[in-house]
């Protein structure tokens, strides 16, 4: 080889590996996102449309086709039952086309220290390889529990970001505390 054909191959070594650095440093600002959320009370809906809100991402409310009972005492006696069933629920909508985003924050009220079924069938129902999934959820006292766990076992290839969790609707300390925690996870 002589010493042009050496120089010209380092340079385009160079430049691939700029390239993929541009890539992975891509700003926040320039990722695709999209706030998905499961409510039943209204709580985790009203912090999914703060998030949207700072985020500018689009969003989705993941529903079941049989909703859940408007009585609590019903409602988890149902979500239980599903829960211990490992249910999958059929959803009403779906995501038109999730492959154009880059990340997901996925919303849902803590039950039983974990995820509701609903969004176990959400998760299972996209390829979410490569995404970057951000949990928040609403919750008496049981925080995130073992939820980000769950989703991390349904969607094994995807990067799974810090939680957030709200007590009830989050008061009005709520702007403040997404705020801090976009901060804190880069977004």
């Amino acid at each position: 080889m002589n010493f042009s054909l050496i120089t010209l191959f380092l340079a385009a070594i160079i430049l691939a590996a700029a390239s993929a650095s541009n890539a992975s440093d891509e700003p926040p600002s320039a990722k695709k996102i999209l706030v998905a959320y499961f409510s039943w009370s209204g709580n985790t809906r009203g912090i999914a449309k703060e998030i949207q809100k700072k985020t500018g991402g689009d969003i989705f409310e993941i529903e079941p086709v049989k909703a859940y009972s408007k009585n609590y005492n019903e409602c988890l006696d149902q979500a239980q039952k599903d829960q211990r069933l490992q249910a999958r629920p059929e959803l009403k909508n779906l995501v038109d086309d999730i492959s154009k985003y880059d990340v997901i924050f996925l919303g849902y009220p803590n039950w039983w220290a974990s995820i509701p079924m609903p969004i176990a069938s959400f998760l299972e129902g996209y390829d979410l390889s490569g995404k970057t999934i951000v949990p928040f959820c609403s919750h008496g006292g049981g925080r995130l529990g073992q939820s980000v766990s769950a989703i991390a076992k349904l969607a094994p290839r995807s990067t799974i970001l810090d939680g957030l969790s709200v007590h009830y609707d989050g008061g009005s300390s709520l702007g403040n505390d997404i705020d801090s925690w976009l901060r804190k996870i880069g977004l």
